[in-house]
């Protein structure tokens, strides 16, 4: 998995534990919906800078976003 791609998962899976909307993150973190998205998808290189926004906007450190969580692979 590339890094941009775990970022983005582990953003989706922090923002929806929270019960946020990819809007209301946004918002949070003064960025568009749509960035939102495409970071969320894998799709855009982000800057430290932005990911940060993201965190800050989540309330979580940066190096949270980045950590590869075991996924269950249990039924």
């Amino acid at each position: 998995m590339t890094i941009t791609l775990l970022f983005g998962k582990n953003i989706k899976r922090l923002r929806l534990s929270q019960v946020l909307s990819q809007d209301a993150l946004a918002e949070k973190a003064g960025l568009h919906r749509t960035y939102i998205g495409a970071v969320e998808r894998g799709e855009r290189n982000i800057t430290l800078i932005n990911a940060e926004k993201i965190a800050n906007a989540l309330g979580i450190s940066l190096v949270d976003c980045l950590k590869e969580l075991e996924e269950d692979t249990e039924d």
